[in-house]
């Protein structure tokens, strides 16, 4: 993939970045970083750049994990849904051949009971005679 040359102008301090990330993106998480540190220097005089950009840092870490955690858990409902659908589908599959079996069953009773009736109606006839 092309490298992309993004120039970043975070709290006054110009960062040229080379990226595999889109041009756009990278500038955007750029903008994100400027408008927090500014939000966490302005919140107290005493936030040094480093501070804030320690916790803006700590902020995009904790946000990470807890999204780890959440694609993590999904995976697992995900994985129980599968599970879930296979054992359905399965169940499925066995009764649609337990049908199919009674189906034939009925079938055959149905084809025993006409060639019986049949067979009562033709001697019936054979006594008239």
């Amino acid at each position: 993939m092309d490298m992309n040359k993004v120039k970043l102008d975070i709290r006054g301090v110009k960062y040229f970045i080379n990226t595999d990330e889109s041009v756009e993106y990278t500038e955007e998480l750029g903008r994100r970083i400027d408008e927090r540190m500014a939000q966490i220097i302005k919140s107290s005089s005493f936030i040094t750049m480093t501070q804030a950009a320690v916790l803006v840092a700590l902020e995009m870490a904790d946000e990470l994990a807890k999204s780890e955690k959440n694609v993590e858990n999904f995976r697992s409902q995900i994985k129980d849904y599968l599970e879930d659908a296979a054992k359905a589908k399965s169940e499925r599959d066995y009764y649609k051949r337990e049908l199919d079996r009674i189906k034939a069953e009925a079938k055959f009773k149905n084809d025993q009971i006409n060639l019986f009736a049949k067979a009562d109606k033709d001697s019936g006839n054979d006594k008239k005679d």
